[in-house]
């Protein structure tokens, strides 16, 4: 449900991982392109320097006859809400990189400023960035409706899912009058950091299959200390609650090419991985989308393989590159590159690598600001503008053998559930059999 080449020559990979001054000195021009320009295949060129460059050793599979890329405005301005920003202000300078890349003494807002990183100088700066992306700005969590689809070759296969998906964020809120009364948690003494669901409601064989996933505060501890998430799934076909082990989160999903881990190119536990900053850039890639995908339109284009977001917005932001390595010895992946946005810390590119050292998988992703929309996104008491750029689609390529998937959530927003009542049940393990 939840569930590619070589790199080009050194001396484009290293213009590209440089910043935009080294990316000067080294004599790249800015943009072959303008805000209101339209790029289409004859165009793609011009886009070349922006991009990283796997990406662009496999465009094949995203960019097609027929596109038409529309950029957007240059570097816009997508600082999150109000509350995260005086959160993060309030606790600056606490929070702390403890040992096996744990993070201790951290309370609500961004656990390191960026501006106050030094990717080149720091050698804790990549653990620092995934701190903060995995604390990023998100409203209470996410709801939304989505449908996941499986690709080969540019075939679309039979199977499918649809459904929804929540989270909901338990520590480390912004809201003032949680962190005034309980250090930003939801409830008193919570010992999990986010509860996250599924249902599927479609197709019909797979009707009614519920998960259910704890993450616990622990696991920002060093991993000798750490808990390991929980996950349960109703199966409708046993009629009964299954649980999940923790080693599966990198195991493949129902036979796709995305692992749970996957998700907004890393879902995973920080600490187990060890972190570092390549550098930072500037690149375009889909930030605020124009298109109305599922749940409104199923009918849009998503190119030839079905794994492009070539009709659409695209923006030239700032970048930063972090490495990932697991530390366990048994992961798929040798390392994973993960482009993230400055600003926001959205993903925006991934690379994943086998253990041969060899790219197996590229993820990208699909944007939308909440401000474009008010009516789709609202506001709450205590943040009444969310002010978040929100991950919409998850797309990724298996390069090595030509499948991929495509997961689509347009509906995609931050809203919490009306009451901490509706939460409690939502969250509550006995709700993924009641009434069944």
């Amino acid at each position: 449900m939840i569930r590619i080449h070589r790199l080009l020559i050194p001396a484009i990979a290293l213009a590209l991982a440089a910043p935009a001054s080294a990316q000067e000195d080294a004599g790249v021009t800015g943009p072959a392109f303008k805000e209101g320009d339209t790029i289409t295949f004859d165009k793609l060129d011009s886009l070349k320097k922006y991009l990283p460059p796997e990406f662009w050793a496999n465009r094949d599979f995203f960019f097609y006859e027929g596109m038409r890329l529309e950029i957007g405005p240059f570097h816009a301005d997508y600082t999150p809400a109000k509350e995260y920003q005086d959160a993060t202000e309030a606790y600056k300078g606490q929070a702390r990189i403890g040992p096996d890349d744990s993070l201790e003494n951290y309370t609500a807002g961004q656990p390191f400023p960026m501006e106050e990183i030094d990717c080149k100088g720091d050698p804790q700066a990549g653990t620092k960035i995934m701190w903060n992306f995995d604390y990023a700005w998100s409203g209470d969590g996410a709801f939304a409706h989505f449908f996941y689809s499986y690709w080969d070759r540019g075939e679309q296969l039979p199977l499918y899912y649809e459904g929804t998906s929540r989270t909901v964020q338990l520590a480390h809120r912004v809201e003032k009058d949680l962190l005034d009364k309980q250090q930003g948690d939801l409830f008193r003494k919570e010992r999990r950091k986010s509860a996250f669901g599924i249902e599927v409601t479609a197709p019909f064989d797979a009707r009614g299959i519920n998960l259910m996933t704890y993450r616990y505060k622990a696991s920002d501890n060093a991993r000798a200390d750490a808990k390991n998430d929980d996950t349960w799934v109703y199966l409708p076909t046993m009629r009964r609650v299954r649980r999940i082990s923790a080693a599966q989160r990198t195991d493949a999903v129902s036979g796709t090419d995305f692992t749970l881990d996957d998700l907004r190119s890393f879902a995973g536990i920080v600490p187990q991985y060890s972190w570092e900053c390549l550098g930072e850039m500037e690149m375009i890639a889909p930030t605020n989308s124009k298109v109305r995908a599922y749940p409104y339109n199923k009918e849009h284009n998503f190119g030839p393989y079905g794994l492009s977001y070539a009709d659409d917005l695209w923006e030239v932001r700032n970048a930063v590159k972090v490495r990932m390595k697991p530390k366990n010895d048994d992961h798929p992946y040798h390392h994973k590159d993960i482009y993230l946005d400055k600003q926001t810390l959205v993903p925006l590119y991934s690379f994943a690598y086998d253990q041969k050292e060899e790219l197996w998988k590229i993820l990208w992703h699909n944007k939308r600001w909440s401000e474009s929309d008010p009516d789709w996104y609202k506001g709450w008491k205590g943040v009444e503008t969310p002010r978040d750029l929100r991950v919409v689609s998850d797309m990724i390529v298996n390069v090595q053998t030509g499948t991929g998937n495509r997961i689509e959530f347009w509906d995609s927003n931050g809203t919490p559930l009306k009451s901490t009542g509706k939460v409690r049940r939502y969250i509550d393990i006995g709700r993924l059999t009641r009434g069944r």
